[in-house]
This record gives structure tokens, sequence and C-alpha cells, in this order.
């Protein structure tokens, strides 16, 4: 049964609450819901009956496609000034010798060791420190964007550019012009946590607040760029500071049309202050998910990395709302390792991903940061690899390079 018909049946089914049918009909209509809605579906919608809604309006937009790219990370250290109590990841100054901290030149060569393979994307974020400064990054940036131009830039949350232009003295507009001009491309959606100051106080009360937070994304869709953005959900949280936190993304799409994509992140409590909330349950992940699709009428594409929740759940969102599982990674990511993610080595080839794709019944497609179209595997048949060969990437044609 296809998408319509699922949701057709859902809103002849007589014996749904009023409520929910009602929302039901909204998204049928394709009328966005409001923060009342959003959280009666958080407390009152079933996992199925909210797969049928997200799973319409994905449909709806992207059918069974289903996105990836090919991407590696740069964490330039893993220590930090902050404190933030849900943080596996990074160490404080004090601690020092828990962490590392690299050189430019050490960036720089992991940027080289991938010279001969066709990813698209870097991206670079990490800990704040002094030393890792607005001049620091420019000359980064300038350095990656000499050796590869092609390769897309998406780097730091508003968390390292608010510390980083209050060394410098600059505002944000100020600021983000002379990184685009540096050769930054877009930006990560990281750093957003849970806006509302209730829970950001007790679990990250240091750094950018919400308005901080919003207001550099909003300068940097301004420049005409784009960005991503997420939410920390599943530790002290309530339902409706879920709501108001993506109430506050729908408000800024609606002003500047600058963000591609949510990411939900899922807490994990291994190895941080927040060690004794537990883990959300597989369930309230895709209900999550849902709802989130349901809720972001005006964000393109919903996407689950899959290095956080396990491949398998990544397959199962597919059919909550969620066209996008991030990209290859190659191993080279700490930061969902760190605090407990089943990936402990996230690295996957192209033809897993595909696979991975394929077999949850979706067309797989890579595109580059920006979503234009590389590669459609819909079709494709992966040849068998040579014995002893390693490729971590396979090389197909380019069907859209501009």
């Amino acid at each position: 049964m296809d998408a319509e018909r699922k949701l057709t049946f859902l809103l002849e089914n007589k014996r749904l609450d009023g409520a929910l049918s009602a929302i039901a009909a909204k998204v049928y209509a394709g009328e966005r819901i409001n923060e009342e809605e959003g959280l009666l579906l958080y407390e009152r919608g079933e996992l199925g009956y909210l797969g049928v809604l997200a799973n319409f309006i994905r449909e709806k937009r992207h059918g069974a496609v289903t996105y990836f790219n090919r991407n590696f990370h740069i964490e330039p250290t893993n220590l930090c000034v902050y404190d933030c109590k849900f943080c596996s990841y990074s160490r404080l100054i004090k601690h020092r010798d828990d962490g590392w901290e690299a050189t430019m030149e050490e960036m720089l060569n992991q940027v080289r060791s991938y010279d001969n393979e066709p990813v698209t994307e870097v991206h670079i974020v990490g800990g704040v420190l002094p030393q890792y400064n607005m001049a620091f990054y420019m000359d980064l940036f300038t350095a990656i964007k000499r050796h590869r131009p092609n390769l897309h830039v998406k780097a730091l949350t508003p968390v390292e550019y608010h510390y980083i232009f209050k060394k410098a003295k600059v505002d944000y507009a100020t600021g983000m012009a002379m990184m685009k001009d540096a050769g930054l491309d877009s930006m990560p959606g990281g750093g957003a946590e849970i806006f509302h100051p209730e829970i950001r106080e007790q679990i990250a009360k240091d750094k950018c607040n919400a308005e901080q937070w919003l207001q550099i994304h909003e300068v940097w869709h301004r420049l005409g760029m784009h960005s991503n953005a997420t939410m920390l959900y599943g530790h002290i949280e309530q339902y409706w500071h879920r709501i108001d936190h993506m109430e506050r993304l729908r408000r800024l799409q609606d002003k500047t049309g600058g963000f591609q994509t949510f990411i939900p992140l899922k807490f994990r409590n291994k190895d941080n202050q927040m060690s004794h909330v537990p883990e959300t349950t597989v369930v309230e992940d895709l209900r999550n998910y849902a709802i989130s699709r349901i809720y972001l009428d005006n964000f393109p594409h919903i996407k689950a990395y899959w290095a956080m929740i396990s491949r398998e759940t990544a397959q199962l969102a597919l059919g909550f709302g969620v066209n996008d599982i991030d990209g290859t990674l190659d191993d080279t990511t700490k930061i969902y390792s760190m605090a407990g993610a089943e990936e402990q080595h996230p690295a996957m080839s192209t033809r897993e991903l595909v696979e991975l794709i394929r077999n949850a019944g979706r067309h797989p497609v890579e595109r580059d940061t920006l979503y234009r179209v590389i590669t459609d595997y819909k079709d494709v048949v992966f040849e068998d690899e040579q014995p002893g060969k390693q490729s971590r990437y396979y090389q197909l044609p380019v069907l859209n390079d501009k």
C-alpha cells in the first residue's frame, strides 16, 4: 500500500482520536500544524500513526530517494573551554593530557590523504580553544581551498564562531563574511542542543545561547549560504521543549530559507556528567524522527546519522520521515563513538551505504553537500572487489557536477 493510500485509510478510521484525525487531515492537505498539535503528537501519537503521516510527507517530497554523500571529518581538538554536561567527547583544559590538539599541518595532511578519493565534503568541528582563533580557521579554510578547490568545506558551529568573533572583536555579520571569503562553504548544525533556557542552562550553561545561535545562522543565510540544524533529545528535556526548539527553527526558516537539513541527535550517556540519565528507546527515536518531519514543514530534508543510532535504526528511520543518512565518514570522527554509539569505528564504503538503503526498499542517490545529484545508484550493479583491494570509495561517473 503506497503512502497516500495508507494515510487515506487512516483518515477513514472512525476509531481514531478526533484531534489526531484532524492533524492527519492537515498533513494530507499540506497544512502546517501548530505548537499545540505538535505537542499532542508527542503525547498521544502512536508509532504506526506517526509513521504514516511522516512517510506521506517524505514520499510526497522525495519519493523513495534517500541521499548520502562521501565525506570525512577533521576534529582539530577534543579540548574545550566549555563544560557541557552531556559531552563525552571534550576534555577541559586542565585535563590536557587526555586530549589532542592538531596542528594546521596535521589537518592539511588529513585532507591530502584523500587526494585520490572522490570525496566531496570535509566536515570540521571540535572543541573550543583560544589558539584556534579566527585567523587560524581562515588560514585553514584558505589552505584547503588552495589545495583542493572543489572540496566543500562545512565547518564550525555558532559555538565556535561566537567565541572566536568575540575574541577578535568583530560582529557576526563581519565575521561570517570573512569566513565566507576565506573558503567556508556551509555550516553544520551542531551546538543547538535544546534552545529553551530552562534546559540549556543546565546542560550547556557557558556557551552561546539560543538567540546567538540563531542569529549567526541568520547572518549566514543572509549571505546567500546554507546550513543545517540539530536538536539533542532524550535527556532531561520534556516534549514541549522539543516543540519550542523546532518552532524557533521553523520561524527562522520562514524568514531566510537557508536551512537544508534537520538532524535529531540522540543523547548517549557513556562517560559524561549525565550518565545517570537513561537513553531513549528505538521506538522513541523513530517517533521523534517522524514528528520532526511533520512539524518542520519548511525544512527540505530530515537526516539520521547512522553512526550515532546504528545502521539498523537508520534503515528503520527511512520509513519515519528520514530521507538522508549522512555519509561514508571513513572512521574520521570520534564524537559519536566516545559517547557510546553502536558504531565504535564509523566507516562505510559507498557500496555498503547503497546496499543499506536498497535493503530498506529505498532509492540510493549520492549527493554533494548542497543536494545536487552526483550519482544515481538506482540501477548501478557493483563489480566484485578484487582480492586485496581496499578501496574506501567507488569512483563512478558524475551525473551533475554543476
